[in-house]
């Protein structure tokens, strides 16, 4: 409830991409956050990776991954009272097929895309693709036409590399200066997205990630939650709001109109 409570001292209302199983697991967890005013969106059923991480081949249907997803959906829409419109991809792995299969069974909205220069985890080309909300061309991760569905990219700093700007591993291993100025420079493109996992400001000690990966959760706890809020601080007089509600204020990359139609995984939409 920690997470709850940052955002509540800085008066942020976030989006939560929740897991679906996580209703079951944690009865009372979801409905919390929704009575706080955050909102609820979708992070799966249970968090496989939907794509291979390494070939970007599907590991599932398109009917096996429209089916778990409306499962989720709907648990989640049931526990807290809302209409789910957002949607995660576990790990970040997005194809454009599943972009145009969440658009077929009701969602408005995913942000999975995030370019860099150090991995990468998207199954479709992304070369146009900035830090500002746009259409994804069908069966494709590039800027296409308008529809009925957006995505929103995550903030990233230019200087010569692309760098992540947000949490989770970066935020824990490159520290909150350089995602500050990542934030800063999307900001002057447009809305942006800035995000961290509760997890990053636990204490627990975690099991071992992997045989490659012996020091993933070294840097966790009190320190990651120093570096959010003073991100947050730094960023005190940027509107922050929930990615349901950038939808009906921002504009989408190659229209001047707003969409009619920050993550918690906390998430916060930031605008200029």
């Amino acid at each position: 409830m920690r997470t709850l409570e940052i955002l509540e001292e800085h008066d942020i209302r976030a989006t939560f991409f929740v897991v679906g199983e996580v209703v079951d697991h944690y009865p009372g967890l979801v409905e919390a956050i929704s009575e706080r005013g955050h909102e609820i969106a979708c992070h799966s059923l249970r968090h496989p990776c939907i794509i291979n991480p390494r070939t970007k081949a599907p590991m599932m249907s398109i009917n096996e991954f429209k089916a778990a997803t409306l499962v989720a959906k709907r648990m989640l829409e049931k526990a807290s009272g809302k209409k789910v419109t957002g949607y995660r991809a576990p790990n970040a792995l997005i194809a454009g097929w599943m972009i145009d299969a969440l658009e077929e069974i009701g969602f408005k909205y995913d942000s999975s895309v995030n370019v860099n220069s150090f991995f990468h985890k998207t199954g479709s080309p992304v070369d146009d693709v900035t830090t500002i909300p746009y259409y994804p061309n069908r069966n494709s991760l590039s800027v296409g036409m308008k529809r009925n569905i957006v995505e929103f990219p995550w903030a990233r700093f230019e200087a010569g590399l692309n760098i992540p700007a947000y949490g989770g591993p970066i935020l824990r291993f490159l520290g909150s200066n350089i995602i500050m100025q990542g934030l800063k420079q999307s900001l002057k493109r447009g809305h942006t997205v800035f995000y961290f996992h509760p997890i990053d400001i636990s204490d627990e000690r975690f099991p071992r990630v992997g045989k490659n990966r012996p020091g993933y959760w070294m840097i966790k706890g009190n320190v990651i939650e120093k570096r959010i809020t003073h991100i947050l601080s730094a960023l005190k007089k940027v509107n922050k709001m929930t990615l349901n509600e950038a939808m009906a204020t921002c504009e989408i990359a190659g229209y001047e109109r707003p969409v009619t139609g920050i993550q918690s995984e906390v998430e916060n939409i930031l605008s200029a």
